[in-house]
């Protein structure tokens, strides 16, 4: 039986990340089992721990992969107020509100994070604030730390508009939520200037 080299095991353990953080957004967490989200990897369930201690693991690389990922899409925006904008107007856009398994866990898994054990809800809390200080960092370009409150604040209002707007069945008003929100997350920034 021929062995696999570590460049193999290390594209493995990311393709399961990967599956997995959109199983976890779809899915959610508790309703994503060992088997299924190896199946999604194309793997047996038995290959788990060679990659992870446990689901909790798992699930905290996962979601810190998945905000870490979203943190990355910050390079590609506009720098200064015009990107926070850009930021605000895409996180609070239909696509994002229709696609919950290729957008933000938070908003797809805040819920379930709160109730995971610690080392995921630190794992969390660690990979919110590097993109959250990344915000405020284009809010308050001379003292980021001054603003990563305010970026908090609108980073919550986000995510609860998307949240809400996810659940309604009335299409036009979940609509009209977004475009708020987005009015909302605005206001809120150039307040905090």
């Amino acid at each position: 039986m021929a062995r696999y080299g570590k460049e193999h095991k290390l594209a493995t353990r990311q393709r399961i990340i990967e599956t997995a953080g959109r199983r976890f957004k779809r899915s959610g967490i508790d309703g994503s089992g060992v088997a299924t989200l190896m199946a999604d990897a194309g793997l047996t369930n038995g290959a788990f721990y060679a990659h992870f201690e446990s689901k909790e693991d798992l699930i905290a690389t996962a979601v810190s992969h998945q905000l870490r990922e979203q943190g990355e899409q910050l390079a590609a925006v506009a720098p200064g107020r015009d990107g926070l904008e850009q930021i605000v107007r895409t996180y609070l856009s239909r696509e994002h509100r229709d696609s919950p398994e290729e957008g933000c866990p938070s908003a797809a898994l805040l819920d379930e994070i709160t109730r995971c054990a610690d080392p995921t809800k630190q794992a969390y809390t660690d990979s919110v604030l590097a993109f959250v200080d990344d915000m405020a960092a284009r809010l308050a370009p001379h003292d980021p730390q001054s603003a990563r409150t305010t970026i908090l604040g609108v980073y919550a209002l986000m995510v609860g508009t998307l949240q809400l707007s996810r659940a309604l069945t009335d299409r036009q008003l979940a609509d009209d939520l977004l475009e708020q929100g987005i009015r909302n997350a605005l206001a809120a920034l150039d307040a905090g200037q």
